[in-house]
């Protein structure tokens, strides 16, 4: 083959695949083209209106929820807690859950450029050396057979090949879409990573300081038991008092120190699982030391709209997301059941001897063109696009499900928030009469007008009457780092 000959074919190869190229970039997508899931039809969260003002009254902090505001991305910092803050931007920089996130996604990045690259031809280059041989031939002549001696040579051929498939049912249009519909899950799963991590982080630190405070309250009551037990063991000396009083305030201050290995257990372990959400080892790394009085609580609590909040909660993003990728999916069983092109052509030389590896004469050309129409595979390529369309009505079931779960949840922490603050306010009147009943008991035992009995009482319920503010303090702060979380936290 001439120059100009193989010029010619490298030309009409080029020609062939730009036709094809236009004509499968022209082509209809066979499939259904996804359309995202409309917000649902209702305006709130709760069958019955919640108040706009969260108010427990008794000095605390009333909360006020700013309806339609959106949740900023750095949600934690609305308590106001340097510690906090630098805390959060620790377990963001060495979470070893959301680095495995980020990774996958990176992955998922990967397949979107591997599925793009369908839509170019594929080029190789490919050089070959073989050593043949030609068996020993046997002919008859006046009735004697001659051999002829058998012959071994080289072959020696190189050069380029390509071939491509148009895309003219849209075959690979879906499953470019597929791919860009899965990484956009992996996303929406890192943005969850994050969600969770911050929102566990921000709990664990309050259950540190709910804890703490716990334990200083129980101290405290601890302190009083063994006042209470000097008093009576004072009067039992001065012959005023029974052994039976002795024995029971003991026994008093006995049960609560009870109390206090359980709530430094649940401390110690809050502080393990602060440092593993941080990346560090227990071993290595302690948390800061909180309290509740380092936190701020929020006054103005954003509350996005439920039309909001299906374009906001990274779990109801990533079932879209994964709907989206099962709607692709479709379209692709469904380009199983049409025609597949393929073109190919190659140029190449090929020659007996490398020394004339080279010249004209060696050229080698071929240029191909193939169609394969399924025709019977016994009901597979049918199933297949079956099972792809009930594939799609279960993940549509799954994001309705995730939805509505969404909704349960925001659902059951804005009516938490309400009864936190009435919560607080009950029992900050108990502990308040609890107090005032506990100081006239020890008066009133004192002087001798009452028996221990009644003075341990008093003791008993103003422990649990303090165990319980400090509790209801502590679920007011959590349950509103549980709201910005179901919200969304901004993402």
């Amino acid at each position: 083959m001439t120059t100009a000959t193989s010029l010619l074919f490298r030309r009409s190869i080029l020609s062939a695949l730009t036709v094809a190229l236009v004509l499968g970039n022209s082509s209809c997508a066979v499939g259904p083209d996804f359309v995202r899931p409309s917000p649902p039809a209702i305006s709130g969260y709760t069958f019955s209106p919640i108040p706009v003002v969260l108010a427990p009254g008794s000095g605390e902090t009333a909360q006020r929820l700013a309806v339609g505001q959106a949740v900023s991305a750095d949600w934690w910092k609305l308590f106001h807690s340097p510690q906090l803050n630098q805390v959060v931007r620790q377990a963001l920089a060495a979470n070893q859950t959301l680095a495995a996130a980020r990774a996958t996604l990176l992955e998922a990045q990967q397949t979107i450029i591997e599925a793009r690259g369908d839509f170019f031809p594929q080029i190789d280059f490919s050089a070959t050396a073989q050593r043949q041989s030609v068996g020993a031939s046997r002919t008859a002549s006046n009735g004697l057979f001659v051999g002829a001696a058998s012959s071994t040579y080289n072959l020696y051929s190189l050069g380029p090949s390509v071939s491509y498939a148009p895309d003219v049912f849209g075959g690979t249009r879906r499953r470019l879409e597929q791919a860009k519909a899965l990484a956009q899950n992996q996303q929406c799963q890192l943005a969850a990573a994050y969600l969770t991590l911050t929102g566990n982080t921000v709990t664990q630190a309050i259950t540190i300081a709910s804890l703490r405070l716990q334990l200083q309250a129980t101290r405290s009551i601890i302190a009083d038991d063994e006042t209470n037990l000097r008093l009576v063991q004072q009067k039992f000396l001065a012959g005023k008092a029974a052994r039976t009083d002795v024995i029971t305030a003991q026994s008093q201050l006995d049960n609560d120190l009870a109390l206090l290995p359980p709530l430094g257990l649940q401390l110690t372990s809050a502080r393990h699982a602060l440092s593993i959400l941080a990346g560090k080892f227990p071993a290595e790394w302690s948390s800061p030391t909180f309290n509740l009085t380092d936190f701020t609580l929020p006054p103005n609590l954003p509350l996005s709209l439920p039309s909001q909040l299906v374009r906001h909660r990274p779990d109801i993003l990533a079932a879209e997301a994964q709907l989206h990728a099962n709607s692709a999916a479709i379209g692709i069983a469904t380009a199983q059941l049409y025609p597949n092109i393929t073109l190919s052509g190659s140029f190449g030389l090929e020659s007996l001897s490398t020394s004339t590896l080279f010249e004209p004469a060696s050229e080698t050309s071929s240029l191909a063109a193939a169609l394969t129409a399924p025709l019977f595979h016994g009901g597979i390529l049918k199933a297949q696009k079956q099972a792809a369309i009930d594939a799609y009505s279960a993940t549509l079931a799954t994001y309705r499900q995730t939805v509505l779960q969404a909704f349960g949840q925001v659902a059951d922490v804005l009516r938490a928030l309400g009864y936190d603050a009435q919560l607080v306010a009950a029992e900050y009147h108990a502990l308040d009469t609890a107090h005032l009943s506990l100081k006239l008991q020890r008066l009133s035992y004192a002087a001798g007008k009452s028996d221990v009995l009644q003075l341990i009482d008093s003791e008993r319920s103003y422990q649990q009457a303090r165990l319980g503010y400090a509790r209801a303090l502590a679920q007011r702060y959590q349950d509103t780092a549980q709201l910005l979380v179901a919200l969304g936290g901004g993402l």
